[in-house]
């Protein structure tokens, strides 16, 4: 009788420590998603604001002017520094190279270096992903000289410049 005792309680334990373990599963998926939400959140009131501008007939080309940035980089390769690239095209500022973590192959026509190997030469540092600014403005401080930028900033300077 102790044995099966035994045996109900190890069961019982097994299966709240399995419990337990799926909360904390179930825990860490809700933070994802919440992270995810807020992410795609600021990128979507960013994004609203840049159609805004261009409703205006406003280009950010002009923030770069006015700054005398002519040659920049871009930190992010994804879609809003695909939008960046397309938006620069055609105008006197140029995009010398992307950065990105994962160089992976691109459509895109210019050359994409990871945050390890920057040839520098640029007057400005571009950041597209948004929701990670501050680390990696922190993370490039030391290796560049010029100023790291959000387009955050970019796109609602020209917005309501």
């Amino acid at each position: 009788m102790k044995k099966g005792a035994i045996s109900v309680l190890s069961a019982l334990a097994g299966a709240l420590a399995g419990a337990g373990a799926m909360g904390k599963t179930e825990r860490d998926k809700r933070k994802k998603a919440e992270k995810l939400s807020g992410k795609f959140s600021a990128m979507f009131h960013m994004m609203n604001q840049w159609v805004k501008v261009k409703q205006e007939g406003k280009n950010l080309s002009s923030f770069f002017e006015r700054n005398g940035y002519k040659k920049i980089a871009v930190y992010g390769m994804s879609y809003v520094g695909e939008t960046l690239l397309g938006e620069l095209k055609d105008t006197g500022i140029e995009v010398a190279y992307g950065i990105d973590k994962r160089v992976l192959s691109s459509r895109l026509d210019i050359q994409i270096v990871t945050p390890d190997d920057l040839p520098g030469g640029v007057d400005a540092i571009v950041v597209t992903a948004i929701d990670f600014f501050d680390e990696i403005e922190e993370m490039l401080r030391g290796k560049v000289e010029c100023p790291i930028i959000s387009i955050e900033d970019i796109v609602f300077e020209v917005g309501t410049g």
